[in-house]
């Protein structure tokens, strides 16, 4: 959960609905939890403070991303949703949204000089339960000149 720090400089403050803050604080006290109620507590990471729109209907996807694209939508989809499902992704993206998932993350931090390696950074991630495509990873270490 290193890359939480990154994303007030990418992006400034971060909203997730509150199917989101269930998902991921789920209350097991991981290192990670600990990481994003950091980031809560920080003021960056918030909790969208309106009631979610309950259309579209979406029914192949799960609450927190169905959540995130109806708030999107409802307002106006100027809004980049960082997303790594590929359901959702495609669903948004569908839907007309900007999408960006943990690589392409990785390649911003890179590129604004928040990280040394983002090869590193894959590298860290592999080793953990979280899967990137090798060939996603290779456009990215492209894209930040380290292929």
């Amino acid at each position: 959960m290193e890359g939480l720090t990154w994303l007030v400089t990418l992006f400034g403050v971060v909203w997730m609905p509150d199917e989101v803050r269930r998902e991921v604080l789920s209350g097991l006290g991981t290192g990670d939890e600990q990481a994003i109620k950091a980031a809560k507590a920080a003021g960056f990471l918030r909790v969208w403070p309106s009631a979610v729109p309950d259309k579209p209907d979406l029914p192949d996807l799960d609450e927190g991303e169905s959540a995130c694209i109806r708030i999107a939508l409802a307002e106006g989809g100027d809004a980049l949703l960082l997303m790594d499902e590929r359901a959702g992704r495609a669903v948004a993206q569908e839907h007309g949204l900007r999408v960006a998932g943990t690589a392409a993350v990785i390649g911003m931090a890179k590129s604004r000089g928040l990280i040394p390696s983002a090869k590193a950074v894959f590298s860290r991630l592999h080793d953990s339960d979280f899967r990137i495509s090798a060939a996603v990873i290779e456009t990215i270490l492209r894209r930040v000149g380290e292929r």
